[in-house]
């Protein structure tokens, strides 16, 4: 038993030992080990799990100018564009919005009647609602826009006072500038 144990201990490992099965063989085949082993490293050394593919980005709403006044059964129109931070073509939004004060109907231009609090799917960035009064009161609600990754929402408090046919100059209508007589005009020489 001695005997062998001494044999494989005296036995030097070598590269040329190792490797003798690639070097001892045909070309053909050294061909074949060789690419085999080649595929393994490469196999081995190309999987990471650090691929990353982003499909939810931040985004804002853009809200064009509106009106703060309103009487019953006057519409207003809000006029918004979403604008994301990047592009995943398969992102959703949807809408939603509470009423706080005041009555009234939102509706999607060329869409439903939303109602209360309900979640409508909106089929593009830019889109128009409708706002119409039903009462002769203050008016406010909230506006909340989603996407389909549950990121971080966008919301806006939209309020709307009464205007009184009494109120702001004996009836005339608020934000409206009335040309001043200026006179006579008199060009002047050169």
């Amino acid at each position: 038993m001695k005997t062998i144990i001494n044999k494989i201990g005296e036995t030097r490992l070598t590269p040329a030992r190792f490797f003798g099965f690639f070097l001892r063989s045909t070309t053909k085949a050294r061909c074949g080990y060789w690419a085999i082993l080649f595929t393994l490293v490469i196999a081995l050394t190309s999987c990471s799990d650090d691929l990353d593919v982003q499909q939810s980005y931040p985004f804002t709403v853009e809200v064009m100018p509106y009106g703060d006044k309103i009487t019953k059964g006057q519409t207003v129109e809000l006029r918004f564009e979403i604008k994301p931070e990047g592009n995943y073509a398969n992102t959703l939004y949807t809408i939603r919005y509470f009423q706080y004060d005041g009555e009234g109907t939102l509706k999607l231009v060329d869409g439903p009647v939303l109602v209360n609090n309900d979640r409508v799917l909106l089929e593009s960035k830019t889109f128009r609602l409708n706002y119409t009064a039903n009462s002769s009161e203050a008016h406010k609600f909230l506006v909340v826009v989603e996407d389909s990754f549950n990121s971080t929402p966008w919301q806006q408090t939209f309020e709307f006072n009464s205007k009184d046919s009494g109120d702001n100059d004996g009836g005339k209508t608020p934000g409206i500038i009335s040309p001043v007589n200026p006179g006579t005009i008199t060009p002047i020489a050169r």
